[in-house]
């Protein structure tokens, strides 16, 4: 499991980097990726950017109301951090999916 989670965070970080450096049209890029870079002077060991925790504590999602909490506060983490002031604001959310009737650019099963 150690080493699914390192290489899916690895993954998923390298590729979200690429498409922040890429799209020139989105409208916080700069900002993010000098958010991301900041973070990443902080700890040893990364080339420049850092986009996920260095520690892991996965939880049992043991009943749908404990996974619509942990979904909520995925969805609201680009809330906290400034990026936008709703969650289905956020082009890289599944919070759009569910909050709307319109689907987002990422395509989701909806659970519940």
């Amino acid at each position: 499991m150690e080493h699914t989670l390192r290489d899916m965070k690895q993954f998923t970080a390298k590729r979200t980097l690429e498409a922040f450096k890429n799209n020139t049209k989105e409208s916080k890029r700069e900002w993010m990726l000098a958010k991301f870079e900041k973070t990443g002077k902080l700890n040893p060991g990364n080339d420049i950017y850092q986009f996920w925790q260095h520690d892991n504590h996965p939880i049992k999602l043991s009943s749908f109301s404990m996974f619509k909490e942990k979904l909520d506060y995925i969805h609201n983490n680009p809330v906290k951090e400034g990026f936008v002031v709703m969650p289905e604001e956020w082009l890289y959310s599944s919070a759009k999916s569910y909050s709307t009737e319109e689907p987002g650019i990422l395509e989701v099963i909806i659970v519940g």
